[in-house]
């Protein structure tokens, strides 16, 4: 039986490139923006704190995988999906002092955070929905007295958010 060498070629990267795949994602690092969980958002109280967080959380094994920096808000976007960030007083003030957030994934953000809202109140809780806290960042807070101190944020799926830059390399 004759198979061609480009089949065996082919082949050998597509079993390659399933195994690189897999070790990757047992290692917690899948590659691919698949599945997207959302994220849990904890805040630093300067960029030289959310440095050092950075750089201890890698030494035990949560590396940086990217940066979303805006005007508003340094952002680390670490392999598991946990952000570190800092806000500038202005974003944190349109927050209603709300630092920290459950991130939470949504083809319509503004239409969840609202639905999350309707749900809070039926519970008895005080919830109010803020968009455009970011121009150009796709994300909705809900804002309610059910958390101290936190938020719930809906932002659209990793691959319909602005492109983030590259993680520096570890110093």
């Amino acid at each position: 039986m004759f198979i061609p060498v480009w089949v065996l070629i082919l082949a050998a990267v597509v079993a390659l490139g399933w195994v690189w795949w897999s070790l990757r994602a047992a290692a917690g690092r899948n590659p691919l923006p698949f599945p997207d969980r959302g994220s849990r958002i904890f805040a630093a109280a300067s960029a030289e704190g959310k440095d050092a967080v950075v750089a201890l959380l890698a030494r035990h094994g949560v590396e940086e995988r990217f940066r979303m920096d805006t005007p508003g808000v340094l952002r680390s976007i670490l392999w598991d999906g946990t952000i570190i960030n800092v806000s500038t007083p202005e974003v944190i003030a349109q927050l209603n002092g709300a630092s920290a957030a459950i991130g939470l994934v949504s083809a319509d953000p503004e239409r969840s955070a609202r639905e999350a809202a309707v749900f809070l109140h039926e519970r008895g809780f005080s919830a109010r929905v803020v968009v455009g806290v970011e121009p150009g960042v796709p994300v909705a807070f809900v804002l309610t007295d059910a958390l101290a101190g936190s938020a719930i944020n809906f932002r659209r799926h990793v691959l319909r958010m602005p492109k983030p830059n590259p993680a520096p390399k570890a110093r």
